[in-house]
């Protein structure tokens, strides 16, 4: 995140930080408070940079573990003011990450997600009988409102892996098996990782969890698209965890986790794009998440199958999903009364899964 960050800085919140809080306020600020947020104290700006720019240029990096000691783009053209709070200030990374976080997830999730709807997603979805009024609207809705609050919930991680707490790097020693050790790291991230959604996700459907927290998600039962980051915001946190618990224990590469992280995003809304294309026993694709909306309690994994086969929670998606020509109005009713079944078993029908036209819908499944 150091590297988004200084870009951000360089070119954005330099300047933004200098004009809103320069350091001739200091002086309306008790001493004391300035010592608690440690205004005016580090390297506040490219102002620094300016002042030492030809030492820096001759220097390695004073810390290369923690953000703001010395910027990686020397060449940035500084600015001529200064700010209380230095790049390195922990009130300042919060309030520039909360920032980037938010509008880089607003953006992905609009703009992946768009793609996604406008060349992947299987629009005869919109007939199917659990398929609610206005429900793209109503997805759209929640992942915008939720996002905020995920990326403030996830701000703390960044800023441990800022101040060096975490064992990202960002060399790599090419000649000594560099891409080697690079792609271990991405297998042995999605083995971690998928064993940790697997298990938060499991946890999250256990029922006093699933009520408070989990079942704004599954208020899709059929999916488009924007319901991949539909959820309530703690939700959303609790499984986004192993993505930032494992650059805490285990190496990474910075570039590595910028590329994991978009890509983790990707696939999360892949999965929700009703587009059932194979029937693969290994990965975990968007028809066997489909099961999981429609039964509840399946094909909780991420990636790989390997988890909910292990844990005795895997189903086989049903043939109906890949093949158009099974589909017809019993077993849609096979399915709905199935789907139903659930739905009482885990928190009753309270009207949040309401459908509309079900009986016309059922006319034109064939």
């Amino acid at each position: 995140m150091d590297l988004v960050l200084e870009v951000c800085d360089s070119y954005l919140f330099d300047n933004l930080y200098a004009k809103v809080l320069p350091t001739s306020l200091a002086s309306h600020f008790p001493s004391k408070v300035q010592s608690i947020l440690k205004l005016n104290k580090g390297v506040c700006n490219s102002t620094f940079l300016q002042e030492s720019i030809d030492t820096l240029n001759a220097l390695p990096r004073v810390n290369k573990d923690v953000y703001g000691l010395t910027p990686y783009l020397m060449d940035f053209t500084p600015t001529t003011f200064a700010s209380l709070l230095p790049r390195n200030n922990f009130l300042r990374e919060l309030l520039s990450l909360w920032a980037v976080v938010t509008v880089f997830g607003w953006l992905l999730y609009l703009g992946a997600a768009s793609l996604s709807y406008i060349f992947v997603f299987d629009k005869s979805i919109f007939n199917h009988p659990r398929y609610l009024k206005n429900q793209m609207s109503l997805e759209i809705k929640l992942a915008m409102s939720a996002i905020p609050f995920m990326s403030l919930l996830t701000c703390p991680w960044f800023m441990l892996e800022l101040n060096g707490h975490s064992k990202l790097y960002m060399e790599v020693d090419w000649a000594n098996h560099g891409l080697r050790k690079i792609l271990l790291e991405f297998v042995c991230f999605i083995l971690f990782t998928d064993c940790g959604v697997y298990l938060a996700h499991r946890w999250l459907h256990w029922p006093r969890v699933y009520k408070a927290l989990h079942k704004p998600h599954h208020k899709w039962l059929v999916c488009t698209p924007f319901a991949s980051h539909a959820f309530h915001p703690v939700d959303g946190y609790i499984q986004s965890l192993p993505y930032h618990v494992y650059p805490v224990l285990m190496p990474l590469n910075k570039v590595s986790y910028l590329l994991l992280f978009t890509a983790i995003n990707c696939w999360t809304i892949m999965i929700h794009d009703g587009q059932h294309r194979f029937n693969n026993a290994v990965v975990n694709g968007t028809a066997c998440h489909t099961v999981h909306h429609l039964y509840f309690n399946y094909n909780y994994g991420q990636f790989t199958t390997l988890w909910d086969r292990l844990g005795g929670s895997y189903r086989r998606p049903e043939d109906e999903l890949f093949d158009p020509s099974l589909r017809n109005k019993d077993t849609m009713e096979k399915q709905i009364k199935e789907i139903e079944e659930y739905i009482q078993l885990m928190d009753g029908d309270d009207g949040s899964y309401r459908v509309y036209g079900t009986e016309e819908r059922l006319k034109k499944v064939n």
